[in-house]
């Protein structure tokens, strides 16, 4: 006998579903991921009218054109960006293309989400879902962009700095570029989560707010491991560039829960 759920469906239909929203989110993903592959951005001329437009260039596609314009936003002049073996730019590339894929297809991936989830949840549920979606997305983007032009180029200003007293020139590959910048631009994004994730699990009930305040010094050793994973070098040192906006961000959580909490008890 096949068990139904709240909503009158059985476990197979369910995995069905899923299955089926999977599929339409890996096609959006891998549509626009190949599109950032094979087209360039080229401009064309009509008149005094320029347009943009894509156009097939498998070298200089969109992803080689996002690279070459975050670097010249992140990278100090005096460090050159260099390929050492045959797959480096591709697998660079491949890395931007698969990235530009995930984030235009958000809009997608999210719809899909919500649509699996929507039978599932109690109108108060749904409620807090749809207050959440736009402080969360915006959260999101402010990290990317916190990431993307204060901690990022002062990471690497910070760490090659201590090159040019020695008189060594100073190097970097296009993936460990690529992947620096990608794991920096997520993590913050993600990070800046955290007071969605404090505030959420108060208002529903999970906790309470002196749970935050009681447990802060385990959340601050927590941070702080989750820093030193994400950061590429042993000093000890970037890892605080990580960590110290996650504390900041997790006390404004807290702060945010308790007047929740005093609001409405």
């Amino acid at each position: 006998m096949v068990e139904l759920s709240s909503d009158g469906m059985g476990i197979l239909e369910h995995i069905d579903e899923l299955r089926a929203r999977l599929i339409k989110i890996i096609i959006s993903i891998v549509a626009v991921s190949v599109f950032t592959f094979v087209f360039s951005i080229k401009e064309f001329n009509y008149g005094n009218i320029i347009i943009y437009l894509p156009y097939p260039d498998i070298y200089n596609n969109i992803s080689a054109q996002v690279i070459e314009r975050v670097k010249s936003d992140l990278l100090p002049n005096y460090v050159q960006l260099i390929v050492t073996n045959p797959t480096q730019a591709i697998l660079a590339l491949f890395s931007t293309s698969l990235f530009l894929g995930i984030v235009f297809s958000m809009p997608v991936i999210v719809h899909q989400i919500g649509k699996f989830l929507n039978p599932a949840l109690y109108p108060s549920e749904k409620r807090m879902i749809s207050r959440i979606i736009v402080p969360a997305t915006v959260l999101f983007l402010l990290g990317c962009l916190f990431s993307y032009f204060l901690i990022t180029p002062f990471t690497f200003d910070f760490l090659y700095g201590y090159a040019l007293p020695l008189g060594a020139q100073t190097f970097l590959t296009i993936d460990e570029f690529i992947s620096f910048v990608l794991l920096f631009t997520l993590a913050f994004g993600i990070s800046f989560q955290l007071p969605i994730i404090i505030f959420v699990l108060t208002s529903v009930g999970v906790v309470n707010p002196e749970f935050w305040k009681k447990n802060i010094s385990y959340a601050i050793v927590a941070i702080v491991v989750f820093g030193a994973v994400i950061t590429p070098d042993g000093s000890g040192i970037t890892m605080w560039f990580v960590a110290i906006p996650m504390i900041i961000l997790y006390v404004l959580g807290y702060l945010l829960a308790r007047r929740k909490v005093k609001v409405k008890p």
